[in-house]
Formats: structure tokens, C-alpha cells, sequence
């Protein structure tokens, strides 16, 4: 008896299923985003095979292993860092990033790492020739280890080779060009991209393989594919930085071993991706002293503090209605604190054009930073410079009251390994005495305003 083939419109986005075609996901929004997929039913009295157990018999809670996760350093300080510590093996680690900011450099080189510390790696692309892949590595200095290459894009035989090396680690690039046999549709679908992450988790639970994929990511910065390609894997990490710059910002949303919002930094040069053990450093080498519209702000991203420049400029506007752009800040944000200026300290920023930005490219979040982007636009309105060695920190409310910051100490320590010698910062939040630098706690945005003021 044949096998009837039925077809389903599956949303590339979000999984949402229909019979008929449909210009907008009703699910998720999305526009242009429903794909005819075929889908066969399953064979009556005949499920579909179970995968691996992945945890055994049931447990009693006391009797489970509760011990930290024994992790692999790769090498790369930073790429340990963002990790949380190091790989756990068994684990599965999922990379996005836009086309050619390096996600394929830094994996062949974290393969390149464990392979000469003893770890036996495969790595598989779907998108280069192992020839290709060659010629990069001579351009990284990788050479010998147990490192294999192999160009495949079929998942069933991607298998049958980890079956035969037994490798460590696994290396895909990229998760979109894998596709399994089971199912018709073109590789990168969701019914693919699903199937595959599965088998792959069946892999790295049951056997202990560390895997790191490589995803592509959509014109508006996020991850392409099935959200739920996130939510298989165990950590999520995010290349942040333009191609034209010379440092790249590798970022963990979501890491089941390690902190959220863990960032690792690094530079990209001839050799490779270089890690950063100073970023402080980085990010002020270019910061010209004496210039209006410029303030360094203490800020801390996962558990390291770094020091960043941010720039404003204020200029009389030529358009009827002002202009409000920002770069690495919110501009939500931004135009919050605007109105806050101009309600409770009284500039008249009405009539200028506000552009703020945050020096290299770097994007700051959380809210510690505004009391550095109102001090900047200050500066930048009265044209006159802040002090050199003065960095600021502290969240600003709508009263224009200066809310205290979590980890002040941290960031004041860096401010003083940076040569700083004044802190305008929270008086909450002041901690105790730091030989070497001057701490001056404010409560309002009006005194933090007139203690920089002050020290010109």
C-alpha cells in the first residue's frame, strides 16, 4: 500500500504549521516566511524509534551527583571566559554571527587548541572544501594534532564517521546546510534544522561529545531558523562587532554553566582572532583628553569590569524637528535622559541635534552607563571638556535622582589600575576607602553635574 505525501506551510520562524499558504505567520508575525514542506505520516502500530537515554533509570533526588562539571580549557582565555570556565563535555554550543566576522576562524582555531592538548576533533563544514578550510589554517599557524577535516552536509554520514574516530569534539559549520535524509525538504528548514540539532544532542548527552555549532544569523541580527534551535542547545553565543573593526565581541545569551551576558574580547589580526586581556585599554587607546562630549563610564558586562569612552554632540539643528540618534546606547534610553536634562537641570536641548555614541563599537546596556551619557551631553552643550582622570557611574531616575549601581567596588578598582584619580559615582554606592583614587558620591544629577563642573 503507498504512502499518502501530505504538504504543510511550516513558518521558518517560529514552526507555525497550516494547509494553505499565508503572506504573515499568525503566530510569530513574520512576513514572507511559510515554506511548503512535505511531510509522510507514520506507518499505523509503528512509531518512530526512540533516540538514546540520555539520563538512565530514575533517580532519587539525594542520590544524584551533584558535583560541578569537570571542564576542558581550550586555551583561548577569553573563549574560556565566555564559556564560564572552560568546555563541559557532553555539551552543545551554538554560534551566531553576521557572514565574515569570524565564527568559522575562531572554532578552527579552538579545534586546532584541544587537538594539541590530546582531544581527537572533527571538523565538518557544509559551506567549504577541506582544501579551503587548509588554507585558512596555514593562515592560523594550525598544524598536526588530531584534528580531521571533513566536507559533508549529510547528517546520516556525518554520523557513521563519529561512530568510526570517536572523536571529543565536534565542529559543524554551519547547523543550516546539514540535512537529514528522513525528510524532503531543503536543508535549513525547520523540519531539517530540527531534526538535526536532535540527533546532535542525542550525540553530545549520550556519548559525551562536545559539539559547537555554527548558525547564520537574519538581517536583523538574530539567529535564523526555529527558536527553538535555541532552546535544544546548552550555550548561545553572539559575535558583536563590524567587520571593519579590528576587535570582535564574542557574547553568551544563554549558558547553562556559566553567567549570562559573559562577554570574551578579541582582536582580529593576520594570524587570527587574538584575545584582548585589556580591554579597558582597547577601548580608551584612542580617546583624545580635553575634548568636549567625551566621559569614561565604568561599566561591568558579566563579571568583568571595563572602562569605556562615551561621545555626544550637541549642534544647533537645521530641520524643524531635532534629530536624536545613538550607537551602542538605547535610544529609548537616550531620549530619556534628554528629557531629563532639560526638566531638571534646565538645558535647553530643544532646538540641537543629539548624536551619542559609544566608542568602539562596543553596546551597553545596562543602566549604570547613564550618568556618563548625560555628563557627555552636557559637556558637549557648554563645549567644555570633563576632567581627564575622572570616570563616572550611576543610574539616573526620572526625578533626576542618581540610583545606586550593583559592584561599585569592582569598577572602581579598574578605574584606579587605569591611572584614574576621581570617581563620581552613587552615594549609595560608595564603597569602602580605595587608596589612589578620590570617590565622590552624589545624590542628584544637578550635584554630579556640579562636582564635574568643579574640577575644571
Amino acid at each position: 500500500m503507498s504512502t499518502r505525501v501530505k504538504s504543510v506551510f511550516a513558518c521558518q520562524a517560529c514552526g507555525f504549521e497550516s494547509s494553505k499558504w499565508l503572506g504573515r505567520c499568525p503566530d510569530c508575525g513574520e512576513w514572507n516566511c511559510l515554506v511548503e514542506e512535505r511531510v509522510v505520516p507514520e506507518t499505523p502500530g509503528r512509531g518512530k524509534a526512540p533516540g538514546p537515554a540520555l539520563g538512565g533509570r530514575p533517580q532519587p533526588y539525594d542520590m544524584v551527583d551533584g558535583a560541578d562539571a569537570e571542564r576542558v580549557a581550550t586555551g583561548l582565555a577569553e573563549f574560556d571566559r565566555v564559556l564560564g570556565g572552560g568546555i563541559v563535555p557532553g555539551s552543545m554550543v551554538l554560534i551566531g554571527g553576521e557572514p565574515g566576522v569570524g565564527k568559522s576562524t575562531l572554532l578552527l582555531a579552538v579545534a586546532h587548541l584541544l587537538s594539541r592538548r590530546g582531544a581527537s576533533v572533527l571538523y565538518v563544514s557544509g559551506e567549504e572544501s577541506p582544501r579551503q578550510i587548509k588554507l585558512r589554517g596555514e593562515r592560523l599557524g594550525v598544524t598536526g594534532g588530531g584534528l580531521y577535516l571533513m566536507g559533508e552536509t549529510s547528517l546520516e554520514r556525518i554520523l557513521e564517521q563519529v561512530d568510526e574516530l570517536k572523536p571529543t569534539a565536534l565542529v559543524v559549520d554551519s547547523v543550516q546546510t546539514v540535512y537529514s535524509s528522513k525528510f524532503n525538504s531543503a536543508p535549513g528548514s525547520i523540519s531539517q534544522v530540527r531534526e538535526v540539532a536532535t540527533q546532535l544532542l542525542f550525540l553530545a548527552k549520550g556519548r559525551g561529545v562536545t559539539i559547537f555549532l555554527i548558525g547564520h544569523v537574519t538581517k536583523d541580527g538574530a539567529l535564523a531558523g526555529p527558536k527553538s534551535l535555541e532552546h535544544i542547545v546548552d550555550t548561545v553565543l553572539y559575535f558583536e562587532g563590524e567587520k571593519r573593526q579590528h576587535h570582535r565581541i564574542v557574547r553568551a545569551v544563554k549558558n547553562r554553566f556559566g553567567a549570562v551576558s559573559e562577554l570574551g574580547i578579541f582582536e582580529m589580526t593576520g594570524t587570527g582572532l587574538q584575545p584582548v586581556a585589556n580591554p579597558s585599554a582597547l577601548f580608551l587607546s584612542e580617546r583624545r583628553e580635553g575634548s568636549p562630549g567625551s566621559a569614561v563610564v565604568a561599566t561591568v558586562e558579566g563579571s568583568r569590569p571595563m572602562l569605556v569612552e562615551i561621545q555626544a554632540l550637541v549642534s544647533p539643528t537645521s530641520f524643524g524637528t531635532p534629530r536624536r540618534m545613538s550607537l551602542g546606547i538605547d535610544p529609548n534610553r537616550t531620549s530619556l535622559l534628554l528629557a531629563v536634562l532639560e526638566k531638571r537641570v534646565g538645558l535647553e536641548l530643544l532646538g540641537d541635534d543629539v548624536f551619542v555614541s559609544v566608542a568602539g563599537g562596543l553596546e551597553i546596556a545596562e543602566p549604570a552607563a547613564d550618568l556618563g551619557v548625560v555628563a557627555a551631553v552636557a559637556s558637549s552643550f557648554r563645549n567644555r571638556p570633563l576632567p581627564a582622570d575622572t570616570i563616572v557611574f550611576g543610574e539616573v531616575g526620572l526625578a533626576g535622582e542618581v540610583r545606586s549601581t550593583g559592584q561599585a567596588l569592582l569598577r572602581v578598582r579598574e578605574a584606579v589600575q587605569m591611572g584614574f584619580r576621581r570617581c563620581i559615582l552613587p552615594a549609595r554606592s560608595v564603597p569602602p576607602d580605595v587608596d589612589g583614587i578620590e570617590l565622590a558620591g552624589v545624590h542628584t544629577l544637578s550635584e554630579a553635574l556640579d562636582r564635574l563642573g568643579d574640577s575644571n
